[in-house]
């Protein structure tokens, strides 16, 4: 054999060699894969095309005291068709009937469904959205369509469910209700929901998605691989009517004064339940919206709904009585080397300590709680400790803020802060946490927690019930508090809420007034800054409710004083909650007649008997007179305004023409 064959043989031999080694590999490598690392890779390969996506539980329903929804996870839906799996037969048979339904029920012509079904059908589109955020009657509806009926594999629906938290009273009462963190989607931190949002979220379920084109995700099967199980609903103690009285007093007081922010809270004295809390803040353009939770994150100075406090204390001590006279000069006097002043030019001169009260004396406060514990300040402020008044209340929405009652030994206490403290300064406290004493004074010394839930329950099971807590089952003796009251109903009738006062419906409380921001007293002078409230109860005689108001910066050129600006928010609540006028014993004479009434009924009835040609006049007449002379001459009436008319947008005297459309303006 020639050399030059026999080096082209062995080059072949070489590359074959080369090729069965190459062979030999790959089987060797195959084997590897099927029956040593299968397990590994063909978990790799359902990881990378399948996932157990989570499906959130429905967040359970808040609720208000009657029933009505504060807050609820409403099931939307968006629907998609994966047009690859649709047998061709199938997509031609029904193409035609379901893009007619699909019309009549988004108000399209069939033709614009059939070309997009058409052209996801070329382009093999597996998620062609057809509905976005469908509730949950329309998402049967479309369930049962033609081919969709056939499910996700023969029909080529794709259900995507999520939930969607709905609040019916909308902004009203927003700041206690809650919602959710918009950069944080499921997490819940302020207010009833942020309270309670471990209750409410329930448990995910879990649902097998399988991996598409472009990255997208579909279920693999119609039913869920873990059904979620949904939250339990949370009954709150909130009144919707007392809720919205509560919110739009306080709007309307905020607007009229131009002020910065405020709170009020209703609280139901026996129970301590909170019927209603509204929080409202200045935001942009002047408008008022639930910026914070006033009612429970700040503390201020309370300034004057403080001295009822102090005058309770040392009632209990009997350390003075509601005779005690006091001198409080000519509206100023000096403390420790500080001047403090009261409102009246010309002060009161020698009053009573219940008259000290009636009309706001801080000189008279500083003097009486001074003289009284001077030589022993911790006496006074244990005993307000010892109320609790010290300490958080402990309720379970977050963020309320620390009371601040200084003692002797405090970096805040000087020789000034007792007689300071008599008055309302020099300490903090929430607007919550003052009523809470206020309602105690209202409840017969019994201090009970304020709540907001009166249950927790899944469907019709009760899973926890909320009862009353007491923390002090009597604060003071029935003397002291009887005196207490008595003050409280006086300074209504003639002290400093005397223009509050009804003779119809009676109401007690306490007006304050503190200013704010006063540290650079100098600046403070150019900005006035003050904080008005009013802390109280009604009926004053058998007290069922009791509130505050608390109204942060008011216009100093429009008032600021509590009587002015908080006052009238309380006594608007206060009214609207029960009425605005007395109860009557008895009925009105039913057989009275009402000269008006019967002139206009004469009038209708003389029309009314008339058998008119032409189109009446019927200017002057009551408005459901005319509309019903009119509707049976064949006209459709509009009307505008209430009651009599005054104009008529047809003249009078024209031929009659059935099934015009008339107008009416009323006045």
């Amino acid at each position: 054999m020639p050399i030059q064959e026999k080096n082209i043989l062995n080059r072949l031999y070489f590359i074959a060699g080369g090729m069965f080694l190459f062979a030999l590999l790959i089987a060797l490598k195959l084997v590897d894969i099927q029956f040593v690392d299968g397990d590994k890779y063909r978990e790799l390969a359902t990881k990378n095309t399948t996932k157990n996506a989570i499906i959130p539980a429905n967040r359970g329903n808040v609720y208000a005291d009657d029933g009505s929804l504060l807050a609820s996870s409403v099931p939307k839906y968006d629907i998609r068709f994966d047009a690859v799996t649709v047998a061709s037969k199938d997509f031609k048979e029904f193409l035609v009937p379901l893009s007619k339904e699909l019309g009549v029920m988004f108000g399209k012509p069939a033709s614009y469904y059939q070309n997009v079904f058409r052209k996801a059908r070329a382009n093999k589109n597996r998620y062609l959205l057809i509905a976005k955020n469908l509730g949950y009657s329309d998402y049967i509806k479309i369930k049962s369509m033609p081919l969709f009926e056939k499910g996700p594999y023969k029909g080529g629906i794709i259900v995507d469910q999520k939930t969607v938290r709905e609040h019916p009273m909308g902004k009203i009462g927003e700041r206690l209700v809650g919602s959710e963190d918009r950069n944080i989607p499921g997490h819940y931190s302020i207010g009833l929901e942020g309270a309670f949002h471990q209750m409410l979220s329930g448990k995910e379920g879990k649902r097998l998605k399988q991996k598409i084109a472009k990255g997208q995700w579909k279920p693999v099967y119609d039913e869920n691989e873990v059904e979620p199980q949904d939250g339990y609903d949370v009954i709150s103690t909130i009144n919707v009517n007392m809720q919205d009285i509560a919110h739009h007093a306080l709007l309307k007081q905020l607007e009229e004064y131009e002020a910065d922010h405020g709170s009020v809270i209703v609280m139901e004295v026996a129970t301590g339940e909170i019927k209603a809390v509204s929080n409202l803040g200045k935001g942009a353009g002047n408008k008022y919206y639930e910026r914070l939770n006033y009612a429970v994150g700040e503390s201020t100075e309370p300034g004057s709904t403080f001295k009822t406090v102090a005058m309770t204390v040392a009632l209990n001590h009997k350390v003075i009585d509601t005779s005690t006279v006091v001198d409080t000069k000519k509206g100023s006097d000096r403390f420790y080397g500080r001047t403090i002043s009261d409102s009246k030019h010309g002060g009161y001169g020698e009053i009573s300590a219940a008259k000290a009260l009636e009309v706001s004396s801080n000189i008279g406060f500083a003097r009486l709680i001074d003289d009284a514990y001077k030589d022993n300040p911790k006496k006074f402020t244990d005993q307000v400790k010892k109320w609790g008044l010290g300490e958080k209340l402990g309720i379970p929405i977050i963020g309320e803020a620390n009371p601040v009652i200084p003692e002797e030994g405090d970096a805040l206490w000087s020789r000034n802060a007792l007689p300071s403290i008599a008055y309302g300064y020099n300490l903090q406290m929430t607007p919550l946490q003052i009523l809470t004493f206020y309602n105690a004074i209202a409840n017969n010394g019994k201090m009970v927690k304020p709540h907001f839930i009166k249950e927790i329950r899944a469907w019709d099971e009760q899973i926890k019930r909320v009862d009353v807590e007491v923390l002090d089952e009597q604060i003071a003796s029935e003397n002291t508090l009887n005196k207490v009251k008595a003050i409280l109903e006086n300074i209504v009738k003639r002290g400093t809420g005397k223009t509050l006062y009804s003779k119809n419906f009676s109401m007690a409380g306490k007006t304050g007034t503190a200013r704010k921001d006063y540290g650079n007293f100098e600046e403070w002078k150019k900005e006035k800054k003050y904080v008005s409230s009013f802390a109280g109860y009604f009926p004053a005689d058998k007290p069922k409710y009791s509130c505050i108001v608390v109204i942060h910066e008011p216009s100093t050129k429009k008032g600021y004083y509590g009587a002015d600006v908080t006052g009238p928010v309380f006594k608007r609540i206060a009214q609207k909650i029960f009425t605005d006028s007395p109860l009557r014993a008895q009925v009105a004479d039913v057989d009275a007649i009402d000269v008006k009434i019967e002139k206009d009924y004469s009038t209708y009835y003389k029309n009314a008997q008339t058998r008119f040609q032409k189109l009446p006049d019927v200017r002057g007449m009551a408005g459901m007179d005319a509309v019903s002379i009119l509707e049976n001459l064949g006209y459709k009436v509009k009307l505008k305004g209430n009651g009599t008319v005054k104009s008529q947008s047809i003249p009078a005297g024209q031929s009659l023409k059935k099934g015009t459309q008339i107008e009416l303006n009323l006045s």
